[in-house]
């Protein structure tokens, strides 16, 4: 079984009390993450690199890394982190909010976090890491027609292949909802690969267009971090 670790700000958490404060992780403990994969030999993958291992044509000592959203401070804080490391990841973009904030959340009173603009998306690329789509704008996608969920997955993709100049084949569903006719419109799209905020290790049988993630928050102590990693105990989340 496979952990792709899921990510959202590498930051100074926001004050107590603050809704969603446990997606934003520390950047010291998210160095020490790092620190202890590579010392216990294993490999980390962007999703591009991560796929050979998913579908069994390759075996090693790896874990998939992804970030959602894009946001400003996973350049600055965890991107140095991954080149000593010598780790690649994937984040997934939100394409009309680059240069922008989370404004999605806002109505959540989560506060404003700067997205990566589009020289920060090519600088990110530029570091030998993976560009995904999260979508046109981060809407919840089940709760729009069918029309606009298929421009939101389709129109995303043709935008960031624009921008970085080579084919987007990774997508990360926005809040984690999905339906099977989502699926169908992410496959048909012309992506090879689909995360989503199930929780669990990635089995071999795992639809490559439902794959799960290991939630990364800024609770997670380290010995529960590595339990989630490396044990089958994050699989009994499963929905």
């Amino acid at each position: 079984m496979i952990p792709i670790l899921m990510y959202h700000q590498i930051d100074q958490p926001a004050p107590r009390g603050t809704p969603y404060r446990g997606l934003t992780v520390h950047p010291r403990s998210f160095q020490r993450q790092m620190r202890w994969m590579r010392r216990l030999g294993y490999q980390g993958l962007s999703m591009r690199l991560l796929m050979p291992y998913l579908t069994g044509r390759k075996k090693g000592r790896v874990f998939g890394i992804t970030f959602d959203d894009g946001y400003d401070n996973v350049l600055r804080h965890a991107a140095p982190v991954l080149e000593a490391c010598g780790y690649q990841a994937t984040n997934y973009f939100v394409m009309r909010r680059l240069g922008g904030t989370n404004q999605w959340d806002h109505a959540e009173g989560v506060p404003s976090a700067a997205l990566m603009d589009t020289a920060g998306l090519r600088e990110w690329v530029a570091l030998g890491h993976e560009a995904g789509s999260h979508t046109l704008t981060h809407p919840v996608l089940t709760r729009v027609s069918p029309e606009q969920a298929a421009r939101e997955i389709r129109d995303s993709r043709d935008v960031l292949e624009q921008l970085v100049g080579e084919p987007v084949r990774a997508f990360c569903y926005p809040y984690g909802k999905l339906s099977a006719q989502l699926v169908d419109l992410v496959r048909a799209a012309g992506y090879d690969n689909a995360t989503t905020t199930q929780r669990g290790l990635v089995r071999p049988t795992d639809d490559l267009f439902t794959l799960p993630r290991v939630a990364v928050m800024r609770s997670t102590h380290l010995l529960r971090f590595l339990q989630k990693c490396l044990t089958s105990l994050e699989d009994g989340k499963r929905g």
